[in-house]
């Protein structure tokens, strides 16, 4: 072992050097002095890694070794009726548009391409996946979107050849994590969730069903940490480029220690086949599902009731804060968690438990990933001041998601383009100011304000008539403001717009 890594660092430092050399000729025409000007800041500063460090390893055979008998592949036989033939990936409804096509050609399709199910099949369809046991009594977790339409009952695959039937222990779809219960009793090889995450570049190999060839192992590296990819409230993904394809959901990606680093669950691909793009639910979130799935057999999360977006850099201008980070509360539900706590529509929520949170999408991971009756600490801004709340989570409904709402716009520099005239006059409401008119090329069209809308607030103050409107934005001037915030309601609900103060006169 030690040989060959010596070997490969030998090779290594050749290569290197012949392409030094090589870039040292090709650049005759670059003047010396200016090479020699920029080698001595190199040289205080070498990104290099001590030898033991920097070398691949030689083989992944010792780790396959050790945790491939606890990898198993899942069948499950279902009612082509109660599915749309997904039969080993997941589908993201919610992917944004330059990833959705990828999407869907890997997650649907019968063969024809389609995506619908094919009646020469007959009534019932098997969807195939991937799976592993996590304890020696036979608990074993897969993706939802394996076994959602197989009712209780699976089948898993052993690594020794054996086919054991099994139960649905539990499931959630808002993260597609399942766990499955092994009805034969015996003791089982198994593996470990990781406790401590990956790194972006740390090799990774992965064990599972591809196309109905089980035990296939793949290889590569983390590309990428907290991916959202649209698929739901709460995604997190690790993005790696080990091949992964249809039949791997559900499927282990391990550590060189033989840690479970995370659940295959999708790729992006134009062509159904692996092209380096994989995204794998995290270990620990898959940890907190099992836990609650094995003690309950559902999931049940932190709720603290606000409505959120992010903050965009001009929305931090309006609110007079100097940084982006955190999530923007653009209204509190009555008697919520948050609203007993005194969280109201304007702060800004900056830290959970002592932890920042960068934005509005990791606040709701955070509170969700928290059980209901947790006391958390809730750190947030007002007017400027840093303030504390002592809250103790509630219960999010079954029906509930949390929200996040974007701000499409991004220029600064914007001027009203409004007619506005009490909500009342024409009939939309008892508070604010209706949109009655929007000019559909102007700057407010383009940040999302529409006709019928209802300006609430404007700097923070509560709105009356289109003067209170030209008030707030006119003492947004005198603070020296860029822009001035504004709370509008539409349709689907409320939000904070910021928009740039028009110059004087």
């Amino acid at each position: 072992m030690s040989d060959k890594s010596s070997s490969l660092g030998g090779l290594r430092g050749r290569a290197l050097a012949s392409v030094a050399a090589v870039a040292i000729l090709a650049g005759g025409a670059v003047g010396f002095n200016a090479v020699e000007g920029i080698r001595p800041a190199l040289a205080q500063a070498p990104l290099t890694l001590p030898q033991a460090t920097a070398t691949a390893p030689a083989s992944f055979a010792d780790v396959v070794d050790r945790v491939k008998p606890a990898v198993v592949s899942v069948k499950v036989t279902y009612s082509q009726a109660a599915a749309n033939d997904d039969e080993s990936a997941r589908t993201l409804e919610n992917v944004p548009p330059q990833l959705r096509e990828f999407f869907r050609r890997f997650g649907e399709g019968n063969g024809e391409g389609n995506g619908r199910p094919n009646p020469r099949r007959g009534s019932r369809g098997q969807a195939v996946g991937s799976g592993f046991f996590i304890s020696a009594d036979g608990y074993i977790v897969t993706n939802n979107h394996v076994i959602e339409n197989g009712g209780k009952s699976v089948q898993v695959t052993l690594d020794d050849g054996r086919t054991l039937d099994a139960k649905v222990v539990g499931a959630d779809s808002k993260t597609d994590v399942a766990l499955l219960k092994v009805e034969e009793a015996g003791t089982y090889p198994y593996v470990q969730l990781a406790k401590t995450p990956p790194r972006v570049g740390d090799w990774v190999v992965a064990i599972g069903n591809p196309f109905g060839l089980g035990g296939t192992v793949t290889s590569g590296i983390v590309s990428a940490r907290g991916r959202d990819i649209g698929a739901g409230p709460y995604d997190d993904f690790l993005q790696i480029d080990a091949p992964i394809n249809r039949g791997n959901s559900g499927g282990p990606t391990f550590n060189l220690r033989g840690e479970v680093v995370g659940v295959n669950t999708a790729i992006a691909s134009p062509s159904g086949g692996s092209v380096g793009l994989a995204f794998a639910i995290p270990a620990a979130t898959v940890d907190s599902v099992v836990q609650q799935l094995e003690e309950s057999g559902t999931v049940t999360r932190g709720y603290l009731g606000v409505q959120i977006q992010p903050i965009t850099k001009d929305l931090a201008e309006g609110l007079g804060i100097k940084s982006d980070k955190g999530a923007l509360v653009n209204s509190t539900q009555g008697s919520t968690p948050a609203a007993k706590a005194g969280i109201r529509s304007g702060d800004v929520i900056t830290a959970v438990n002592g932890e920042p949170v960068s934005d509005a999408r990791e606040l709701t991971r955070k509170i969700a990933g928290m059980r209901p009756g947790t006391k958390v600490e809730i750190g947030y801004l007002r007017d400027g001041q840093t303030r504390n709340a002592s809250v103790e989570l509630g219960t999010l409904p079954n029906t509930q998601t949390a929200s996040v709402e974007r701000d499409g716009g991004s220029s600064s520099q914007l001027r009203l383009g409004l007619q506005l005239a009490p909500a009342g006059r024409v009939g939309a409401g008892d508070e604010g100011v209706a949109v009655v008119a929007v000019d559909p090329d102007g700057p407010a069209a383009a940040k999302g304000i529409a006709e019928g809308d209802v300006i609430l607030e404007v700097g923070g103050k509560a709105v009356a008539s289109p003067g209170d409107v030209a008030d707030g934005i006119k003492a947004a001037r005198d603070q020296g403001r860029n822009a001035v915030l504004m709370r509008v309601k539409s349709r689907q609900g409320t939000r904070f717009v910021a928009v740039a103060v028009p110059k004087a006169g």
